[in-house]
C-alpha cells in the first residue's frame, strides 16, 4: 500500500527521529542557547554582498516550507499488555502555538501497521499548517474488534487533552484513514453515540470531529463478496475473519456488520454529523470501487453532508492519492470546514 521511500526522505526520518528523542523543553532549551552566528540566515547584522559577476541569476522569490518537527512514539495507551503510540508531526517548534490537527489512521487490514512508513507523506501534509497525529491501534492478531475503534477513539481523547503539549486547536480536530483505516475514520465519525464501541479512557472529552476523510475504505463488509477481488474477504483467516477471532464472515453476519459504517447512517443524524470525504480508485483491485459508490449513495439518500471523488484508474494506495492535487482536495475541504 506503501510506496517505496527515497534515500532523501529515509535520511530525513532518521534526523527526525533523532530530534524526536529530544523533550519540548530541552529542544527549546537547546535553540536559545544557540549564538545567534550559529544559525545561518538569523543574524539580522548580516550585509548583503553587492559583487557582481560577468553572467549571474539573482533570484528573490521563494516559498517558505519549514521543516516540520515529528516527535515518535509518544504513549497514549496501554492496553491488551501494549503500549500504543502515536507519531506526531508539527508544522514547527513554536511554543504555545496551535494547529488545526489531523487525527491519521494507517492502513493495515486491520493487522499491525506500519505507522512509520507514511510519515514522509504527511509531513509533506502537515507543511500546510496542519498536526498530524498518526495512531496506531490494537492489531486485529492481538485484540477481536471492537478494540480498534475504541483505541481510535482514546486516541482522539489524548489529543484533546495533551492539546499545548502537541500543538492541537481543540476546535480544529479532523479524522482521516485510507483501507482499514479509512474504516476507522468513517466509524469514529458515525458512531459516537455507541457506548459499546467507545472506552472510558480520559473520561469525558469530546471524540467530535469537525470533517472525516476515508481513503478507499472499507464500508460494508458482507457486500465485500459481491465485486471481484483479489483478496480473500470471507474466510476465516481473510482479514475480516481475523478481525473478529479467525470467524466466517458470511456465518458470523450479525456480528460482523458492526464494523460496517454504512448501517450506522441514520437520516435524523445527518445534519448533525461531520462532513465526509471519500476518495477512491476505479481499479482498486483489493476492496472493491463500488463499496464506495454505495457508501456515497447511502449518504445521499439519507441526506449526509458529504464528497466523492474518483481517482480514474486509480489502485489501492496507488500514487495518485499522495499527490499535491489530491492533497489540495482533502485540504480544502477541511478548511472548509474548520472554525474560526
Amino acid at each position: 500500500m506503501i510506496g517505496t521511500i527515497s534515500r532523501n526522505d529515509y535520511n530525513q526520518i532518521k534526523i527526525l527521529q533523532i530530534m524526536g528523542k529530544i523533550t519540548s523543553i530541552a529542544a527549546l532549551s537547546l535553540l536559545f542557547c544557540l549564538p545567534m552566528n550559529a544559525q545561518p540566515g538569523n543574524d539580522s547584522s548580516a550585509k548583503p554582498s553587492q559583487a557582481q559577476a560577468k553572467q549571474m541569476t539573482t533570484l528573490t522569490q521563494f516559498t517558505n516550507t519549514v521543516d516540520p518537527i515529528y516527535t515518535h512514539d509518544v504513549v497514549y495507551r496501554h492496553a491488551s499488555d501494549m503500549d500504543l503510540h502515536l507519531q506526531v508531526i508539527m508544522p514547527q517548534m513554536a511554543f504555545g502555538k496551535k494547529w488545526p490537527t489531523v487525527v491519521y489512521i494507517q492502513g493495515s487490514a486491520w493487522y499491525k501497521q506500519d505507522c512509520y512508513a507514511g510519515i514522509p507523506k504527511l509531513m509533506r501534509f502537515a507543511q500546510r499548517g496542519y498536526t498530524v497525529v498518526s495512531v496506531e491501534y490494537r492489531p486485529s492478531t492481538t485484540a477481536s474488534y471492537p478494540a480498534q475503534i475504541q483505541d481510535v477513539k482514546s486516541a482522539v481523547r489524548f489529543v484533546r487533552d495533551n492539546a499545548a503539549r502537541l500543538g492541537v486547536d481543540t476546535t480544529n480536530v479532523f479524522i482521516w484513514g485510507d483501507s482499514s483505516g479509512g474504516n476507522m475514520s468513517l466509524l469514529e465519525t458515525l458512531t459516537q453515540d455507541q457506548p459499546q464501541l467507545d472506552t472510558e479512557d480520559y473520561g469525558k472529552t469530546s471524540i467530535k470531529v469537525n470533517a472525516c476523510v476515508a481513503y478507499y475504505p472499507v464500508t460494508d463488509i458482507l457486500a465485500l463478496k459481491k465485486y471481484p477481488s483479489n483478496w480473500d474477504h470471507e474466510s476465516g483467516n481473510s482479514p475480516e475473519g481475523t478481525l473478529f477471532g479467525h470467524v466466517k464472515v458470511s456465518e458470523n453476519a450479525d456480528k460482523i456488520q458492526t464494523a460496517s459504517p454504512v448501517i450506522y447512517l441514520d437520516k435524523k443524524k445527518a445534519l448533525k454529523t461531520a462532513p465526509i470525504l471519500i476518495m477512491t480508485g476505479n481499479s482498486d483491485r483489493v476492496l472493491p470501487f463500488e463499496q464506495s459508490v454505495e457508501m456515497a449513495d447511502k449518504l445521499e439518500e439519507m441526506n449526509y453532508r458529504y464528497k466523492f471523488y474518483k481517482i480514474e484508474g486509480g489502485d489501492h494506495g496507488s500514487w495518485q492519492f499522495w499527490t499535491p492535487e489530491a492533497f489540495d482536495i482533502v485540504d480544502n475541504f477541511l478548511r472548509a470546514n474548520m472554525k474560526r
